[in-house]
């Protein structure tokens, strides 16, 4: 049988499994939250003393004026004032904590922020840069051609600007497809990738190339990207307000080319119909306004005929019970 533990062997298990885990959230920061996408405040000086602030992303020189921070941030640990506690330090400062540019030691070529000179930060921060490849998959812009700060997709996580971000994100949730069949085959899609816009089955998503993780959804087997579930998502499929879909539907669900044809040529020939019929409804009224002008007129003139005529005392002049007397 296995020795029981003791207390200080149960409180060192707990201790290394907690820094394990500080390790790696420190390894696996949002990049939102990243020092060197950190948020930098600009005020800009307009006529009549007005300060405008201009907020964007951290770097080592302001986007719209090349002005250096006051206080420049590191753009991997974060840090604005070295404190000197460890012997990590480049530029040796006994006794004195540098801020400013005393305090900074390179630019990162790919986010374009401040690095301090601590000889770790240094030599480590280049590798693991989290905008190393950071390019807007909408727009297509680096870290140097814009000045807004850059932020992941929370569904595909590509990487996005801050233009765009609401917008991609609004969209994101839509296959490359008319249903949510699998793209290999014609059975249910139970697993969609983000990136690539499709469904998968349980059998066409496992890959010889991508393995897959204990405890983890499968990989894409067209892009590695780990898939979900697609009951999980709220997943739309694409549709399109033209081409053959505006034809009539066939048996099988799908409307095919000949349905469109027909369709298209069949709504020509009811429009061309309708206006026929509006032409005819409007020479129709026409001819009864015509008629109408026309009877007025020839009653205008009978009466003008018959208006010296005198028939006398008749019935219809009101004298139904006068009699004429004799001569």
């Amino acid at each position: 049988m296995p020795k029981k533990k003791t207390g200080a062997r149960k409180k060192a298990e707990n201790r290394r499994e907690r820094e394990k885990q500080i390790r790696a959230s420190r390894a696996n920061i949002d990049l939102a939250k990243h020092p060197c996408n950190a948020s930098m405040v600009l005020m800009l000086f307009f006529i009549f003393s007005l300060y405008v602030p201009r907020r964007q992303k951290n770097r080592a020189f302001c986007y719209f004026c090349n002005s250096v921070q006051k206080l420049p941030i590191c753009a991997q640990c974060g840090k604005t004032k070295c404190m000197m506690k460890s012997s990590d330090c480049v530029i040796k400062h006994a006794g004195v904590y540098s801020t400013g540019l005393a305090m900074v030691g390179a630019i990162c070529d790919f986010c374009e922020a401040w690095v301090c000179h601590g000889r770790k930060c240094l030599s480590t921060h280049a590798c693991i840069c989290p905008l190393t490849d950071a390019e807007c998959i909408e727009c297509e812009r680096s870290v140097w051609d814009h000045g807004g700060r850059i932020f992941a997709c929370s569904f595909c996580h590509n990487f996005l600007c801050e233009d765009d971000q609401f917008e991609h994100q609004a969209s994101c949730q839509v296959l490359e497809a008319e249903t949510f069949k699998c793209v290999s085959c014609n059975r249910l899609g139970q697993h969609s990738c983000l990136r690539c816009k499709a469904c998968f089955c349980d059998d066409h998503v496992r890959s010889k190339v991508f393995k897959q993780e204990k405890g983890k959804e499968p990989p894409c087997p067209k892009c590695g990207h780990e898939t979900q579930q697609t009951k999980d998502l709220s997943m739309s499929t694409r549709s399109l307000k033209f081409g053959r879909q505006t034809g009539s539907e066939d048996a099988d669900g799908a409307s095919g080319y000949d349905a469109y044809w027909k369709s298209l040529s069949t709504s020509k020939a009811g429009d061309a119909g309708d206006r026929e019929d509006e032409y005819d409804e409007y020479e129709a009224e026409d001819d009864d306004e015509d008629d109408n002008d026309g009877g007025k007129d020839s009653d205008t003139e009978t009466t003008d005929v018959f208006s010296s005529l005198n028939l006398g005392r008749t019935y219809a002049s009101g004298y139904a019970h006068f009699e004429e007397p004799e001569d």
